[in-house]
């Protein structure tokens, strides 16, 4: 597989390598090993999520409390979203700024976000499923969200915002400002999101 790192420190992109034959199609679409290389730190996988969302729905902005954060590892197996990794760690370099990566059944790429990283995502096709590995089970009491449609954020979308589906949970999310004055983002620590130091390397 390959691994890139994306824009926002601590995010990575992940392409595996898919064997195809008249049977169908194999591909390694996670390895701790190669993860824990690139990345520095292994994923202490607690749970494993799944969400099935039709067109227009946009999940996020999603992060929880550090310490301990919870770590994800995010693929779509059906359809295509487009995934977004957002730096909400108040001292970082690169707070407030996001990247993007196309999570569909063709290349079949995942994202792995480090704690503390915010992380949102938009369904481009009808019953797209998303899974989730992450590193810490849900807490609902350390769990917050930043509004999606923030324009200080300025997320790209490939849609028209009137054809965007929000929960009411996310709907009513704070902006970045008013989580920042709140008090409720997490703090941006070198040390623990420094990558290894050929991380920005592609992998095979």
């Amino acid at each position: 597989m390959q691994i890139r790192e994306l824009g926002v420190s601590g995010s990575f992109e992940i392409t595996p390598r898919q064997f195809g034959d008249d049977r169908g199609m194999f591909a390694e679409w996670y390895r701790f090993d190669a993860l824990e290389q690139a990345v520095g730190t292994a994923l202490d996988l607690r749970q494993a999520n799944m969400s099935v969302s039709k067109r227009g729905v946009l999940r996020g902005i999603h992060f929880a409390d550090v310490p301990p954060g919870q770590a994800k590892y995010v693929t779509a197996v059906r359809g295509a979203v487009l995934d977004f990794v957002v730096d909400v760690r108040v001292g970082s370099p690169t707070f407030g700024q996001w990247d993007s990566v196309l999570l569909d059944e063709v290349d079949r790429r995942a994202v792995y976000l480090s704690e503390g990283l915010g992380h949102a995502f938009l369904a481009l096709s009808d019953d797209a499923v998303v899974t989730y590995l992450v590193s810490d089970v849900y807490r609902p009491e350390r769990e917050h969200g930043v509004n999606a449609l923030d324009p200080e954020i300025g997320l790209k979308l490939p849609i028209d915002v009137d054809d965007v589906l929000l929960s009411p949970k996310d709907e009513e999310a704070p902006s970045l400002a008013e989580a920042l004055a709140a008090g409720i983002l997490p703090a941006w620590s070198a040390p623990r999101h420094e990558a290894a130091p050929a991380a920005k390397k592609e992998r095979e």
